[in-house]
């Protein structure tokens, strides 16, 4: 019988292979000395002994087998268990190794990455982690954005949009002595937005004299007011000042806000900020300022410093003079009027009456009113002077050195604010050297002024030489219509020195001269050059005499009125050459029949030695 070492089962003496209970492999047995199976005596106690005196040789003989199979059976014991201690141990030590390993991936410092407050993003190295060798940055649409690394930040080249996407990885080269077993290279991957500030609040309510402040709901780093230049402010914060007090003239206000969360970021579209002083009472911040002027086509915007449904009602304001046009609201507390077409005339005073009575931003008094008032401009002096050369009530003709205004209200309205360059010229070669020294190319004069009150008479307008908006109408309309005067050009000249003469000139030549007479001593004309204001045929002419006695001569012919009681008149007197008038111009009746046509409103006299 024997044992089987791996599952102790006890097994006959037939040879076997393996034990037929478990497999397991079993040693050879022992050759036995001849057929069949040994006989062995078992001998009572005490026996032994005697067996062994008297028959040593026999019994050392026949116990012989068995000891072979035992020593055979206890080496192949015994390689085994050295056999199964080295599989133990070989696994043991994989095992071992294998947990190493492991602890080694787990534990071994990791690189990273992580957000950062200034920078990009920033690489996390702890000690042992490796070396940074490659950074890239890529947007939403995969395309790279250039990036440096300074320190342990990562930081854009250039400036980026806020709210933009971007993949950040980095690559990080472990250190040789452990890169066999931890491996050579570490990737990390950061998906990231730029931050992006918006204001919490845009109407604020500022304790009278204190500071306004925009209110962001992150810290900012850059900050713009008002188009100035982006100002990078020491450390992020959240609440910046807007440099205004609300008090006085800023008592309200407005300005456009822009931000950047990130010094490297580029700063937002700006967004409009208003405040108003708290107060009792009903406010209104006009835009444009009523203190300056405006444009024809500006619009009107009153800013109220409550809801407009709240502070008007469902009424809304009207404008005077009417124009085409339309309110609408721009948002909870503005109220914008948008003139269309041509918009407002030029030099007009446009009123916007309101339901209800405001308080107007910036007026120093607590007054209420129900009526904001705005001046348009008038057109420059300069494009005034174009339109009346180019209609011919000037001595001098006009030319664009470029393209010629077009052919519209709208592009006649922005000459007349930004005039067109050209050049002037005598539209006469032989025009009177008085007549040249009083042109002055954009400001006015007598000759301009004379011009408008001609403009004016002609257009049965009151002739005060005042370019209001009705003359301001008028030219654009004779402009586009192309409607110019062709009359010509009158002046005249009256010598005081005797024999006084007076001259009319027109169109280039001498129509007539004659004699006159001016005012005598005590009652002179005087020097100097003035419009024809007033034109008749007949009238009756009174006044006070030099020593106090008046007089009313009736039937007078062919007056032309040019300063006060100063006219051009006719007069039957015994001669002519020599003061005997009380300040008027006295013809004979004929000459003052021929210049009476030449001289309508508007028409120069100049006085002279």
């Amino acid at each position: 019988m024997s044992t089987c070492l791996h599952c102790n089962s006890e097994i006959g003496d037939e040879a076997l292979e393996s034990c037929p209970e478990c497999g397991w492999p079993l040693p050879p047995v022992a050759e036995q000395d001849g057929p069949g199976i040994a006989e062995v005596s078992v001998a009572p106690p005490g026996a032994e002994t005697l067996a062994g005196s008297a028959g040593g040789a026999a019994a050392s003989h026949s116990s012989a087998p068995p000891a072979s199979r035992r020593a055979s059976r206890a080496e192949a014991m015994a390689a085994e268990r050295r056999r199964v201690s080295l599989i133990a141990v070989a696994v043991v030590g994989v095992a071992i190794l294998g947990a190493v390993v492991a602890t080694a991936l787990l534990a071994w410092p990791q690189p990273g990455l992580s957000a950062s407050p200034d920078a990009l993003a920033g690489v996390r190295l702890p000690g042992f982690a490796g070396r940074v060798i490659g950074v890239e940055v890529r947007s939403a649409s995969g395309a790279r954005v250039p990036a440096r690394l300074t320190g342990q930040s990562i930081w854009p080249i250039g400036q980026l949009g806020s709210g933009e996407w971007l993949t950040v990885d980095v690559t990080v080269a472990r250190p040789v002595w452990i890169g066999w077993l931890v491996g050579s290279v570490r990737s990390s991957r950061l998906t990231l937005q730029t931050p992006r500030a918006s204001l919490r609040e845009t109407w604020l309510q500022v304790k009278d004299g204190l500071p306004a402040y925009a209110v962001f709901d992150t810290p900012v780093r850059v900050v713009a007011v008002d188009g100035s230049s982006a100002r990078r402010l020491p450390k992020p914060q959240a609440t910046v000042s807007l440099g205004v007090l609300a008090h006085g003239g800023k008592s309200a206000g407005q300005v456009e806000v822009s931000s950047a969360a990130r010094s490297w970021e580029r700063v937002s579209a700006p967004v409009r900020v208003n405040w108003f002083a708290a107060r009792p009472y009903r406010q209104a911040l006009a835009e444009p300022s009523t203190a300056g002027t405006i444009t024809p086509t500006a619009p009107l915007k009153l800013t109220f410093s409550g809801p407009v449904d709240s502070v008007l009602g469902q009424a809304r304001p009207k404008v005077t003079p009417t124009v085409a046009g339309s309110w609408r609201e721009l948002d909870a507390h503005t109220l914008a009027f948008q003139p269309s077409g041509t918009g407002f005339g030029l030099a007009t005073t446009v009123r916007v009456e309101l339901p209800v009575a405001v308080h107007l931003a910036g007026q120093r008094a607590a007054q209420l009113t129900r009526t904001v008032q705005w001046q348009v401009a008038s057109g420059s002096t300069l494009r005034l002077q174009q339109l009346l050369a180019q209609l011919g009530y000037l001595p001098v003709s006009w030319q664009p050195s470029g393209t010629p205004v077009a052919s519209s209200a709208a592009a006649q309205i922005a000459a007349a604010l930004s005039p067109p360059p050209g050049a002037f010229s005598w539209r006469y070669p032989s025009t009177p050297r008085e007549l040249q020294e009083m042109w002055h190319v954009g400001r006015l004069s007598e000759i301009t002024y004379g011009a408008i009150m001609t403009f004016e008479d002609t257009h049965g307008l009151p002739a005060d030489g005042v370019a209001g908006p009705t003359v301001w109408s008028a030219l654009i309309n004779d402009a586009l219509a192309g409607k110019a005067r062709t009359v010509g050009y009158s002046y005249v000249f009256v010598h005081r020195n005797e024999p006084q003469s007076l001259t009319l000139w027109h169109n280039g030549r001498v129509i007539l001269t004659s004699p006159g007479n001016t005012g005598v001593p005590a009652a002179p004309t005087q020097l100097g050059t003035f419009p024809v204001f007033e034109h008749i045929p007949v009238g009756t002419m009174s006044g006070t005499n030099p020593d106090g006695t008046h007089y009313n001569d009736p039937g007078i012919r062919w007056i032309s009125y040019f300063n006060g009681g100063d006219a051009i008149h006719s007069f039957n007197r015994a001669s002519f050459g020599t003061p005997q008038s009380l300040g008027c111009v006295e013809l004979p009746l004929a000459a003052a029949a021929k210049v009476w046509p030449y001289t309508p409103i508007g028409t120069l006299v100049t006085i002279e030695k």
